[in-house]
């Protein structure tokens, strides 16, 4: 191998996308992220015609109308239940992964989606509304494990020159699910009152998909190699991975790091949330967790019917923009893929919640103006527009890139365990509140969404900083002075305050 003459160390060799790595990162992303983003979008389209059957039901049981506040609530419990099931999934993510494995958790947690496929499939035939929550709630669990566990394994098999642009994939199929959601909802498609429970049931198919492909596919070699002991298989599945057999370097990388975390153990949540030594890091997680949901991307997904009606379109057209704005998502999180590793993660974030915070504000103004101005309407529609892109290529995609840098193997699954709570409790809480903030504060409900964009932009800079390039242990150093602390390699400790490393311990941290 080459050799560096100043550090007297071999250089690496940069990862390349093998087939095998490809198709994993395909299949895992299709199988599970898909389910995530087509059942945030999937209830929009069809809302009337559900609402509809809420009545009828109520209707045939107690032979009156539903009241409006009731149907309000059944509609918001209906959209919110989603994303509690996905809290209550996240708290499943780091026992799961740890017994299970991360491939392993994939697989089982596929029960999550195909049940309530089923029992949405057929709520209009049981004449049940309570089935459709319930389902909800269920598909939600699906959708809390598979948000925190796609990263984590793709971000595992990937080799660092790679790991943003294939922690992005995951986004990228969740904003394609949300487009077909979008496409199938079209009234001449399945978005009527005859194709509405096809719609929901469809959400089985990935599952099953993923079900009968992923076990051809590789474990993280760095859960089998660190979690689990088994050195042979671990390599064997690194092998795979990279398409050369030559894999002792990294190999060796994941030997220093087992080594360094043996003192320290499994990091439970409670263990993490104590742990000074990845105080900064946890608390960034949250904040950009918060961010992402409190700025109000899943209130235009899971109303953008309603606020394209609030926005004076035509009711013909609303189902043709919201498509519309399913089709910008989806090209934006592409370009993500792309400029992840050149432009970086901070860059991102910083000039999506920027675009995010400007959309809100101009919103705000154009709703305001939208009946004295023939013209506001087109106003608001390229406002949503551009409030979809700054969040595509930004808050979307990087919260969950940067969680799986900022923590070693020990501490990955409770952060994303802690991480995933904070994404889902966030996500309940604007799917439950947006109907009554929009009935409450009309237009200026944006300016809420635009001081959180506001906040999280204003902390990341100040404190998140650029993980593009950088390995798990560099990370780690990067908050160090902020942290107070020092991490401890196999044979010692050292300090990572300490800008003056000799060559021997800038080996060792340049070898992670």
């Amino acid at each position: 191998m080459v050799k560096n003459k100043e550090w007297e160390k071999p250089m690496e060799r940069r990862g390349r996308l093998t087939a095998v790595l490809g198709l994993a990162t395909l299949i895992s992303a299709f199988g599970s992220s898909f389910q995530y983003g087509y059942n945030v979008a999937v209830i929009n389209s069809p809302a009337p015609n559900m609402q509809q059957f809420y009545n009828a039901t109520y209707m045939e049981r107690y032979g009156t109308q539903i009241e409006d506040n009731l149907l309000t609530l059944l509609w918001s419990l209906s959209v919110s239940m989603y994303p509690l099931g996905g809290f209550f999934g996240s708290l499943m993510v780091a026992p799961l992964v740890n017994k299970l494995g991360r491939k392993g958790t994939l697989l089982f947690n596929n029960i999550f989606s195909i049940v309530p496929a089923v029992m949405m499939g057929v709520s209009e035939v049981a004449n049940s509304c309570e089935i459709i929550i319930v389902a909800r709630f269920i598909v939600g669990i699906c959708a809390g494990l598979s948000s925190n566990v796609v990263p984590m394994y793709l971000g595992e098999l990937s080799p660092k020159n790679l790991r943003g642009a294939l922690g992005i994939v995951p986004q990228l199929f969740i904003t394609i699910g949300i487009l077909a959601a979008q496409v199938l909802g079209i009234r001449n498609i399945l978005g009527n009152s005859t194709g509405w429970t096809l719609m929901l049931g469809l959400t089985g198919i990935p599952a099953v998909m993923e079900l009968l492909l992923l076990p051809f596919f590789p474990e993280s070699p760095r859960y089998m190699l660190i979690q689990k002991g088994d050195e042979k298989k671990a390599k064997k599945a690194l092998q795979r991975l990279r398409g050369w057999e030559d894999v002792d370097a990294e190999m060796t990388e994941m030997h220093l790091e087992d080594q360094s975390e043996r003192a320290e153990g499994r990091l439970s949540v409670l263990t993490l949330l104590s742990q000074r030594s990845l105080r900064w890091q946890l608390v960034s997680i949250i904040i950009m967790n918060m961010g992402q949901q409190l700025s109000g991307v899943n209130a235009i997904y899971y109303y953008a019917d309603s606020i394209y009606g609030t926005a004076g379109v035509n009711q013909n057209d609303i189902q043709y923009v919201t498509v519309g704005t399913g089709a910008v998502n989806v090209v934006m999180t592409i370009a993500a893929v792309f400029i992840v590793e050149s432009s970086g993660r901070r860059w991102l974030l910083l000039l999506g919640f920027g675009i995010c915070c400007g959309a809100c504000v101009l919103l705000t103004v154009a709703l305001n103006f939208q009946d004295s101005v023939t013209w506001m309407p087109y106003i608001s529609i390229a406002c949503v527009f551009i409030y979809v892109i700054g969040h595509a290529i930004g808050p979307s995609p990087i919260p969950n890139v940067v969680t799986t840098e900022m923590f070693r193997q020990s501490a990955r699954p409770a952060a994303f365990m802690v991480a995933g709570c904070v994404h889902w409790l966030s996500n309940f809480t604007v799917g439950l509140v947006f109907p009554f903030m929009k009935r409450g504060l009309g237009p200026y409900s944006f300016i809420v969404f635009s001081v959180v964009c506001l906040i999280t932009l204003v902390y990341v800079w100040l404190v998140v900083p650029e993980t593009k390039n950088k390995t798990f242990l560099e990370v780690s150093q990067m908050f160090a002075e902020r942290n107070k602390t020092e991490i401890k390699l196999g044979d010692g400790n050292v300090p990572l305050t300490d800008s003056k490393k000799s060559p021997e311990d800038a080996e060792k941290v340049t070898a992670f």
